[in-house]
């Protein structure tokens, strides 16, 4: 056996050993903002950041994701959407993969927006304009590709007139793996709104409904013993069977340019959806014969959420309502229980705070580079601390081990959150 190829061997076994502690996907392991069970998290803030490696960052808003001790950044690079492998010990670049011509507007800088996924011995990855490809971990090797506009349908036109969603910004929601599909808001008006790929192949095993894309990712959920995708298209929240894209359910939410970003929030029967013109949205799942019924069960103009994804922690929700303010709602009736303010520094159309949940803490990352550390409590807001970690930012962070791995408009970076 050659070197090379031991090499190569030997790298795709390491990706193959991705542990519980890895956030290989957006929004970590489940797509819910919560990082696994049993591994460290921080108690506390150190009044300075520990930075163990930072590394050039080429434009773009997409996020980190790591698994088996490797990290996929996805930036703008020469000119090209590109994809690049780290080394998650120091930041080393072990490959990198031209993925297609960037896409540039006013809304924020000219590289992707989609966060990439780890799965195994591959990473998938989909551009603004909709092309979508997988590769190999150990090389960055192209093993197929899709072009949500050639081979689905999709529109893309950019920032001209009314064009809603994800044809006017991009591509921003990032696919999901259940089983053995890659599912994914292609957002073709022919049938193919929603795909389910074969993830070694990328062959079609599915495609369902005529919905124009908007930006939030889609999810996996079981409501009334249905295991289903949900997403939260243009068109509003839609629920298909995950096995076959059968139809299941469908709530409509109309809004100008279709600014719908948030990810659905699943809690039992209740799925949450939401923008900031409709406001926030608890949606009671029920049976109807062989389908299921969608109704509101309560609407909060309060908790109107704009881009900031929030993160549900037992029966309360935390997110970041119109007000640039932090709030806890309770899912069983969509009341406010506290909110807090001073955290995001943007406009209200632009403010940001990303939220992970670890443990009973929940973890910010506000649009001016500011960890925050408080409490998952209902009751008040209690603060645990905060640290300057990096510059302006629209990043979800990825946290394992007690390292945090982020980025702002000009560096990645990974930073020790805990004690080794």
């Amino acid at each position: 056996m050659t070197f090379s190829r031991l090499f190569t061997l030997l790298v795709v076994t390491t990706a193959l050993s991705a542990t519980a502690a890895d956030w290989s996907q957006w929004r970590g392991p489940l797509r819910d903002g919560h990082a696994t069970a049993g591994q460290k998290f921080p108690t506390r803030l150190d009044e300075e950041p520990r930075v163990v490696w930072r590394l050039p960052a080429g434009p773009g808003l997409s996020s980190p994701v790591i698994a088996g001790g490797k990290v996929v950044a996805f930036d703008a690079q020469n000119g090209e959407e590109t994809l690049r492998l780290l080394d998650a010990k120091d930041g080393r670049e072990l490959w990198r993969a031209a993925v297609d011509k960037p896409f540039s507007d006013s809304q924020g800088p000219t590289g992707p927006r989609g966060t990439p996924l780890l799965e195994g011995d591959r990473v998938y990855a989909v551009s603004c304009r909709g092309e979508l490809q997988c590769r190999a971990v150990a090389d960055g090797k192209l093993l197929w590709r899709t072009s949500y506009m050639t081979n689905w349908g999709a529109t893309f036109i950019g920032e001209k007139g009314n064009t809603p969603g994800a044809a006017r910004h991009g591509n921003n929601g990032s696919p999901v793996i259940h089983g053995d599909l890659l599912i994914a808001n292609a957002g073709g008006t022919n049938g193919a709104g929603v795909i389910a790929l074969d993830k070694r192949t990328g062959e079609l095993r599915w495609k369902s409904q005529n919905d124009m894309a908007a930006y939030a990712a889609p999810v996996i959920g079981t409501i009334g013993g249905r295991e289903q995708v949900i997403s939260f298209t243009a068109d509003g929240g839609l629920g298909l069977d995950a096995k076959d894209g059968r139809f299941l359910w469908r709530f409509p939410v109309k809004t100008a340019f279709a600014r719908h970003v948030g990810a659905p929030v699943v809690w039992n029967n209740l799925v949450v959806i939401g923008s900031h013109q409709a406001g926030l949205f608890g949606l009671n799942i029920t049976r109807d014969g062989d389908r299921q019924e969608a109704q509101p069960s309560w609407t909060s103009k309060e908790a109107a959420i704009n881009f900031s994804c929030p993160v549900r922690v037992g029966d309360q929700l935390y997110g970041l309502g119109p007000a640039k303010d932090l709030f806890c709602l309770d899912l069983a009736d969509g009341r406010i229980r506290w909110k807090h303010t001073g955290l995001a520094m943007g406009p209200a159309d632009k403010a940001w705070v990303s939220l992970l949940a670890l443990g009973d803490k929940l973890l910010g990352l506000t649009d001016t580079g500011t960890l925050v550390l408080f409490a998952a409590k209902p009751d008040a807001y209690e603060e645990l601390g905060q640290q300057q970690v990096c510059a302006n930012n629209w990043c979800h962070p990825a946290y394992a081990d007690g390292r945090l791995y982020l980025r702002d408009s000009k560096q990645w970076f990974c930073v020790e959150l805990t004690t080794p």
